[in-house]
């Protein structure tokens, strides 16, 4: 496959539609944590890169030729669409490639695909964003929206959880949002499974952090994202808490190959993770995840 892949060999459509793969060049790479890195990318094509924009909670398929592709959230701010993170475990065949991407190397890039978060819906009361591990990633644009327009919410809360410390992705963020942020209402609390010596934070799964975030369900939209079995109890602690399931939002993970609702892969019940998602609110889900049954 040719990395000549620019704005005249496609439709502007084509473009805009985010179908037909475009070349990126690796600019940076950042180890984030154990085996997870952020690569941050720009188009390669100036036509394109200046079309390009995305919504928070959207993925690209990032792709290394003669590889393969995978689907990956934005990690980045939207406000900022001409440098694009993506953040990435080496877990797979695709991944374990991608792990020895460096500065200078070429990607292609499909997308951007699927539902965003509705951070307008949040507007008017309480945002509450809930995170285990690599689920921050996704969540992370919608963060940086909801503190660019801080005076449209009462309150922004951001719950995150890790396995461990070397688990928790964005730390030196995550810091500033727990200490010295505090003044722009941004309030973050953190947790791991299993802490050290060094941790100044939480131990415990991340619905430990619920009371400590005293959560007002009337008017409280909650976005959380991270592995499914994480995302089940935090939906039934957050029932119980009265938070209405139709302002409980969730980011769903699935095998995702065309991006454009034709291949099947990505198929949950009646809906395509690729198109319909993978931003879901729970009342259209819920039975298809048995929380339920928990």
């Amino acid at each position: 496959m040719s990395l000549d892949v620019s704005a005249s060999a496609v439709s502007e459509a084509e473009i805009l539609a985010g179908v037909a793969p475009r070349v990126a060049t690796v600019r940076r790479v950042v180890q984030e944590a154990y085996e997870t890195y952020t690569y941050w990318l720009t188009l390669d094509d100036p036509v394109v890169r200046r079309a390009y924009r995305f919504e928070p909670g959207q993925i690209n398929m990032f792709g290394v030729v003669g590889v393969g592709e995978i689907p990956i959230s934005v990690s980045s701010d939207p406000a900022r669409p001409m440098r694009l993170a993506h953040t990435i475990r080496a877990t797979g065949r695709v991944t374990n490639v991608i792990k020895g991407l460096r500065p200078g190397d070429r990607v292609t890039l499909r997308g951007p695909f699927g539902r965003p978060w509705p951070v307008s819906a949040a507007r008017g009361g309480n945002l509450l964003v809930v995170a285990g591990g690599l689920g921050l990633a996704p969540a992370r644009p919608a963060i940086y929206r909801a503190i660019r327009d801080r005076g449209a919410f009462r309150r922004v809360i951001v719950l995150v959880g890790a396995r461990g410390p070397e688990h928790m992705l964005f730390r030196h963020e995550l810091d500033a949002w727990a200490q010295w942020l505090r003044f722009r209402g941004i309030e973050t609390h953190l947790t791991v499974d299993i802490a050290d010596d060094t941790w100044p934070y939480g131990e415990g799964v991340v619905t430990t952090l619920f009371p400590r975030a005293s959560i007002d369900p009337r008017v409280t939209t909650v976005f959380t994202c991270g592995p499914e079995i994480m995302m089940r109890f935090a939906v039934r602690d957050l029932l119980g808490l009265g938070v209405p399931a139709r302002r409980i939002w969730l980011s769903i993970e699935r095998n995702m190959h065309c991006g454009v609702k034709l291949c099947g892969h990505c198929q949950l019940g009646p809906y395509f993770v690729c198109a319909d998602g993978p931003i879901f609110r729970y009342d259209e889900i819920g039975e298809l995840m048995g929380v339920a049954e928990l």
